[in-house]
């Protein structure tokens, strides 16, 4: 199914493109670009072809890994969007890394400790995480951490090949943010998924064989109930991989994010179009995966 989607997107997202108004050519030449440049520059793109070849045009570049040039800088987008992509992915696996060791034992613990005072505190917890918005955390963290203690850099972005150590504390805050809010959803899921499988006629069996709780919930338990949360996880990591632009705008990264929305604001259709399509193919991707590995966790999954 990854690659009928793919299609579907592809097509999906170079018809919205074409839908916002304005002429890519004229936003090119800018001012000073007349009637046979003009015409010149639409032939060049093969914007005077009609939108079933230009479509083919496009899909054929983007299958050789041609994504196009943009209008703003002339510069080859693939790069940009490598190195836009790798910054924002840095930000997103050590963010989804940490929310899940933390936000999966939480989550056991609170379906092991049902309507105790753990299990109450753990959940309202997660509800209060999951309630605020990423961009006002960043902004609470920024305040906090940043202006009034001064513990840490405010906004900025340093690669890890310039110096480790600045890049490490540029990245605590953005990695927070996300980490924060990521937990209450997890933990949730996890709680759930516990609660619905310490039901089940085996862990009952289990208790009965004189088995020790923290033995039937860890050893028993978990592996079923960890295959709801890791699609979950898989659904979080593909949104944020493209969904990151609040964050990385509060904190100036020069992420995937930032990148599109520079390009909305400066109306790089090429930009625009190629960064949709490159967080659609990442989305899937990431989905294909966590769907392959799902065996490797739910062993009811591998028995089929």
């Amino acid at each position: 199914m990854a690659i009928p989607t793919v299609f579907i997107v592809s097509v999906a997202v170079f018809a919205l493109v074409r839908l916002i108004p304005g002429d890519p050519a004229s936003l090119m030449l800018g001012d000073a670009g007349d009637a046979a440049a003009l015409e010149a520059l639409r032939e060049r793109l093969g914007l005077n072809k009609s939108i079933f070849n230009q479509y083919v045009i496009w899909a054929g570049n983007i299958f050789q890994g041609d994504f196009g040039r943009s209008i703003a800088n002339q510069q080859p987008i693939l790069p940009m969007l490598v190195d836009r992509f790798a910054v924002s992915a840095e930000i997103v696996l050590a963010a989804v890394l940490l929310s899940a060791i933390v936000a999966v034992p939480a989550g056991m613990l609170a379906a092991w400790r049902q309507n105790s005072m753990t299990d109450l505190a753990l959940v309202t917890g997660a509800t209060l995480l999951l309630s605020i918005p990423a961009f006002w955390m960043g902004l609470l963290l920024l305040l906090v951490f940043g202006l009034q203690l001064n513990w840490l850099p405010i906004v900025g972005y340093v690669t890890f090949g310039e110096d480790p150590v600045k890049a490490l504390l540029y990245l605590i805050l953005p990695v927070t943010t996300l980490f924060l809010h990521e937990i209450g959803v997890i933990l949730r899921m996890m709680r759930a998924s516990t609660l619905e499988v310490l039901n089940q006629e085996y862990i009952t069996h289990a208790r009965a064989k004189g088995l020790a709780e923290s033995t039937i919930v860890f050893r028993h338990a978990f592996r079923n109930a960890f295959g709801p949360t890791w699609t979950l996880l898989g659904l979080i990591l593909g949104n944020l991989l493209g969904g990151i632009a609040i964050v990385e705008t509060v904190f100036t990264i020069p992420g995937l994010g930032r990148m599109l929305v520079d390009a909305i604001f400066a109306r790089d259709y090429p930009v625009i179009q190629a960064c949709l399509l490159f967080i659609a193919l990442v989305y899937v991707a990431v989905n294909l995966v966590v769907d392959l590995l799902y065996p490797l966790f739910d062993p009811r999954v591998a028995a089929q």
